[in-house]
């Protein structure tokens, strides 16, 4: 939590007097960090490669964020989230298929069903700690692709869903890659907010609670399960928004490419312990790291060793592991206070 010695409710009395961080005192950051990532567009202008690498970049970062409520402010180290990721892109892909629906009307039933099913889901998982939780977000993750290969007329099966290409605001369809990369940008903006407002609210003092200790939490008066049910159906809303967005983005959405574990469960989850699990920003520079890197070993190394990028990949995070535990901004954090604790 932001100061173990205060209650939950002296907390939320000392945020609304300004003795600790406040949304409002959040905002002209996060501002001026859009305006800077606005500017990273503009100087692509034309280079389709680059935008394209940035619209996945603020893509993943916007996901690793909506996997930060639960899994950095929660503590509750969740490996399936592509499972709310794929409930977004089919939803959005039946109602645009079945019912000619604008992808942009589609957001809100994708976010909603995203978050009934991770309430329903996460339920009797919560009552797991630890690793064997982790386990069962992944067997959660299978039992969903298996259950995605058989009901071929919701998901298409192996041969998957293609939306056609019709190209328009309205359709959400672009032919450029910068309104994509604007696209993302905006879906970052809306999980960077939804984030900041959590971690400086009643809610986000309680998911803090609960990662720090769940008994002492519920003896302080904290109703865990229901927080983390709360905090996990917020988490699987802008998942599923982002596995809309990303259908729009490729057209084309099968069971292994949502399902993929290392692609998108595992991959949110790194990205935000590289950047700084638990931090407002982490995500988005664990994303802006890892994304163009990604792309950087694929093409230098996988095509002459296969397999070997994602090596790389995972020494990467085993450096970050022993030695920066708290991630790039947790550690740059630490150094400050250090620094200020020396100068006074």
């Amino acid at each position: 939590m932001s100061n173990p010695d205060l209650s939950l409710d002296q907390l939320h009395a000392a945020s609304r007097r300004g003795r600790v961080p406040t949304l409002v005192n959040e905002l002209p950051r996060l501002l001026g960090i859009l305006v800077l990532l606005v500017g990273l567009v503009l100087l692509f202008i034309g280079d389709s490669f680059s935008l394209n690498v940035l619209a996945t970049a603020f893509l993943f970062a916007g996901l690793a964020t909506a996997w930060n409520i639960i899994g950095g402010l929660g503590g509750q180290f969740s490996l399936g989230h592509s499972v709310f990721f794929a409930i977004g892109a089919y939803m959005t892909a039946n109602l645009i298929l079945g019912y000619k629906l604008s992808p942009w009307l589609a957001l809100l039933p994708s976010m909603t069903l995203g978050a009934v099913v991770a309430a329903l889901v996460s339920w009797p998982v919560f009552r797991l700690r630890g690793p064997f939780f982790a386990i069962a977000t992944m067997a959660l993750t299978e039992v969903a692709l298996a259950l995605a290969m058989y009901f071929e007329s919701v998901t298409g099966g192996a041969q998957g869903l293609s939306v056609p290409f019709k190209a328009g605001l309205t359709n959400m369809i672009f032919r450029d890659r910068m309104s994509y990369a604007f696209l993302m940008l905006g879906f970052l903006a809306v999980a960077l907010l939804i984030f900041a407002a959590i971690r400086h609210s009643r809610l986000g003092y309680a998911l803090q609670a609960v990662r720090d200790n769940e008994e002492t939490a519920e003896a302080a008066g904290i109703d865990v399960l229901r927080t983390k049910l709360v905090g996990m159906a917020i988490s699987a809303a802008l998942m599923a928004a982002g596995g809309c967005l990303y259908l729009m983005y490729v057209r084309v959405v099968d069971p292994p490419s949502l399902f993929s574990l290392f692609d998108v469960g595992v991959k949110v989850a790194l990205i935000a312990l590289i950047g700084g699990i638990g931090t407002t920003y982490g995500p988005l520079l664990g994303a802006l790291l890892i994304v163009p890197l990604e792309n950087y070993l694929r093409a230098e190394l996988g095509g002459a060793i296969p397999g070997s990028n994602l090596l790389a990949l995972g020494f990467i995070l085993m450096l970050t592991a022993l030695y920066l535990r708290r991630g790039i901004v947790g550690a740059i954090l630490k150094l400050r206070d250090r620094s200020w604790r020396i100068l006074r």
